[in-house]
């Protein structure tokens, strides 16, 4: 069983994923420029980019960390909500043709309610050269196991209360 297939109270802090990877091409680059409206050249104009630090067009960090999203796991009957992305750090360029995919690791898990936890991980968006583009702490609220109740529980729940 994968990481992403265990209810909340199964999970272990230390507990390590790797997903399938994804190759960005130059139309989700343009795509995402159009969808965003964050047309800057270092993104859109190839004339432009072949002058900069970076030597060429190269992706949105936040199309990076988007993707990093998406190629995650994440089974709809267990995970509820992304609920927070912190230190979202853009290590190197993810250029076109470029394939990424993500290492991580749980580092916590608090309960919140009964039926839900909040866990915390770490994401390392890595290419296929093996360099790290993007790393950063996410956290997700994800479903709690149904507790089993004792039979005096049970009968707990179902009596009224005398005062």
């Amino acid at each position: 069983m994968t990481t992403f297939e265990n209810n909340f109270d199964e999970l272990e802090v230390g507990e390590r994923f790797t997903t399938r990877g994804r190759t960005i091409g130059e139309a989700d680059i343009i795509g995402f420029a159009t969808l965003t409206g964050d047309t800057h050249p270092q993104h859109t104009d190839a004339e432009w980019a072949a002058s900069s630090r970076f030597g060429e067009r190269i992706a949105h960090g936040l199309l990076v960390l988007s993707y990093a999203a998406g190629l995650m796991p994440f089974d709809p009957e267990r995970v509820v909500a992304l609920r927070r992305v912190r230190d979202a750090v853009f290590k190197q360029p993810v250029k076109i043709g470029d394939t990424i995919h993500v290492e991580g690791e749980i580092t916590s898990t608090t309960e919140l309610d009964d039926q839900h936890g909040l866990v915390e991980t770490r994401w390392k968006a890595i290419n296929q050269r093996g360099k790290v583009v993007m790393r950063g702490a996410v956290e997700l609220v994800w479903k709690r196991s149904a507790k089993s109740q004792t039979k005096e529980e049970s009968r707990a729940d179902r009596e009224p209360v005398l005062i």
